[in-house]
This record gives structure tokens, sequence and C-alpha cells, in this order.
């Protein structure tokens, strides 16, 4: 399948949050949707199921889950069953439920950051508390986990209140795809310490040539009975707005706790929102491998630009998603980055800030986009930054 990455698609008035919160003059690339048209076979299935008119609530497309089992085992080694499946209108109302359905009020999460902003304000809303400790960066900027200090956070209350790991895997913001012996590590702390896992993998699909992702419930059923699996096609296939997304839980009474944690408030998935997830899942991985080859390309691009044009600014490759964690702090740059490439580049980013400790002096740049607006966007910081130096 060959598909046009590099065109460019106007955004603008179609009512988009990435394309309408900052002025027209502005380069959005922070929220993390991309720019890309979603798969042929996506579009298709939505054209058909339009064109019969009529729209009422939706019971699931009868081959979602065996086209989700097999795809788990094919890609992942990962056998669930079909039953094991919890459908959402989203990984965001996934882990909130997870809070709910494990956390009592006063019981600890545990988060690792900087991480996706939501998931610190998830303990909050279950009445829980925040027990954070900042992921470890090496000389070359990647990202790890000490495992004392992971540890030290479990225990520091006593006796132990922490109830829950929220983990993010592949990470957002700083682009890790934990191994398997780091996800084995992490594993073997929360059994220890009788922590359920919520593991969010919504990145999974967007995993490059030189890295595997590793589904950590995957890994032995005995952390798979401790650990709520959120995924979605809504990353990778680009189809973030018709909300669909699922979790699997091979713990029986897990489950059900999770499922009653609903409580009547998480609306069901939509008719068009299951048409999607079916076709991206069952027919657009030829889509998918060419997306993920462009994505490659510009993150390499990206990567090698900001090393030779960008002074003040170090990234490490990512390992997974479309997203790169710009460490900005040697440069520093008057109001912070996200201010400063805002106002003087015309360039939007995400402020590190909001990923918690640890973002502080970084911003989140999205480079799923055509070669030809990222180009533009990193012309323009160029510039911005040789203005500041002169």
């Amino acid at each position: 399948m060959s598909s046009d990455f590099d065109g460019y698609i106007e955004r603008r008035c179609t009512d988009s949050i990435k394309w309408t919160r900052y002025g027209e003059d502005v380069l959005p690339l922070w929220v993390a949707d991309m720019d890309f048209a979603a798969p042929p076979a996506v579009i298709k299935a939505l054209h058909d199921r339009i064109r019969h008119g009529v729209f009422g609530y939706a019971v699931e497309p009868p081959d979602l889950r065996q086209v989700i089992v097999a795809r788990l085992a094919e890609r992942y080694g990962w056998q669930v069953a079909p039953d094991d499946l919890v459908f959402m209108p989203g990984v965001v109302v996934g882990f909130n439920l997870a809070a709910q359905a494990v956390g009592q009020p006063g019981d600890g999460m545990l988060l690792q950051t900087p991480v996706y902003y939501p998931m610190i304000q998830t303990p909050k809303y279950a009445g829980m508390t925040l027990d954070q400790m900042t992921l470890t960066q090496g000389p070359d900027g990647r990202y790890g986990v000490d495992l004392e200090l992971m540890e030290r956070t479990i225990t520091k209350h006593t006796p132990s209140r922490t109830r829950l790991f929220l983990l993010c895997n592949p990470h957002n913001p700083v682009g890790r795809a934990f191994t398997r012996q780091e996800l084995s590590d992490m594993a073997a702390l929360c059994l220890r310490h009788d922590l359920v896992i919520c593991s969010d993998e919504i990145h999974c699909d967007l995993t490059y040539s030189e890295h595997i992702h590793t589904p950590i419930a995957a890994l032995d059923d005995e952390i798979a009975q401790q650990t709520i699996t959120l995924m979605a096609p809504s990353k990778a296939f680009n189809i973030a707005g018709l909300k669909f997304s699922f979790a699997v839980i091979q713990n029986p009474d897990l489950r059900k706790t999770y499922t009653a944690a609903c409580r009547g408030i998480v609306p069901s998935v939509s008719v068009l929102a299951y048409a999607a997830g079916l076709a991206a899942y069952r027919d657009s991985d030829p889509w998918l491998v060419d997306a993920l080859a462009y994505l490659q390309a510009n993150r390499d691009y990206l990567c090698a630009t900001v090393a030779a044009d960008l002074p003040g600014i170090r990234m490490a490759c990512p390992d997974a998603t479309y997203l790169a964690w710009l460490d900005c702090r040697e440069a520093a740059l008057p109001g912070g980055p996200y201010r400063f490439f805002l106002e003087r580049a015309r360039v939007a980013l995400n402020d590190g800030a909001a990923f918690g400790p640890g973002g502080e002096g970084f911003v989140r740049l999205n480079f799923g986009c055509c070669r030809q607006l990222l180009d533009e966007a990193l012309e323009r910081m160029r510039t911005a930054l040789a203005a500041h130096a002169s």
C-alpha cells in the first residue's frame, strides 16, 4: 500500500483542538494526534456505516473480540481470552476507572514522572494520594527506572498504603519502550507489595524497528492476574476523536470490580467508533507499516536537526511514539522554552512542566506531520534561537 504522508491536509476550520487553540500564524506541534488522513479501510468503513443513515445504540461487531485476541497473540505472543476484553470510550477513562475500582480514599497511586499529564490528575478524582517518583535520565538523555527509589516510594508510608501503579509504556512523553527486564523488575516490586498494575499501552503499535513492545501482563500469569492493560487504535491509526479503546483484564474478579466501577457514568462505545476500530485492527496494518516508516524517518531527521541546528537543545531519539522530548535547560530560554518558542518562533509545543516533576525546562514536540511542516517548524525554532543568541 502506498500512502501520501507528505501531502499537507488543511485542518483549520475543522473543529480541531490542535489547529484552533493558537493563532493562524502558529504551527501546532503539540497535542498527540497526527496530521495524516486515517487509513483508507477505516474511512471506507465509516462511509459504509454512514450511508445506512441510522445511528442508534450499538453492540460490538461480532468479529471484534477475535480480531483483537488474534492481534495480541501475533504481535506480542500474548494469549488472552475474548472475555478478558472490556470496551470503553478512551484510555483516560480506562485509567480513571482503574483508580475508582482499586483505590479507596487515602490509598496511594504510584506514578513515574514526567508523565502524561492526565495521569497526574487521576489520584485526586479517586480521593487517592499521589505517590510519585522521577524517572532517571542518563548522560545520553535516555530515561530509566531507579528500582530502589521505586521501592522507597512504595514503602514510604507505614503501613504501606500504595495500592495502584499507573504505568505508561511506551512512555509519554520520554519515548521509552521499556525492555522486558525493566518491566520484569517493576512487576516484581508490585507483586511483592501487592500493587495492582494499570498499564497505559496506547502507543504500543508505534514502536520503531530497533525496539519491541512487551505488554507487562504478558510476562507471566501471576503478573497478568494483577494487571489492567489499556490499549486503543486511536494513536497508531489516527482516530483518537472517535473514542474507542479497550482494557485487557485476565483476572475475572478484578474485571468484575473494574466494570462495576462504571457506576452508570461511563458511556458505551458508539456505532461509528466500533466500525472504525474494527477496520483499523482488521484491515489497516499495511497502512500502519507505511506510517511507521514515515514517522521513523521524521524521528531520525528531527534528531539530526536538533543536534546540528538547535544549540542548547538535546533529545534522545524515542523508542516509540511520535512525540519528542526536548531538553532545553542548557539554552536558558527567557520565560521558559514553551513560551519562548510560542512567542518568538510561533511554534506551539507542550510545556514540560505540565508533565510533573522532572519536566521543567523541557517541551514535547509532535512529529506526526508531513515533513514540510516539521521542517518549517524547526527552521522557525532555529531562527528564534539564533536571534536570542545574538
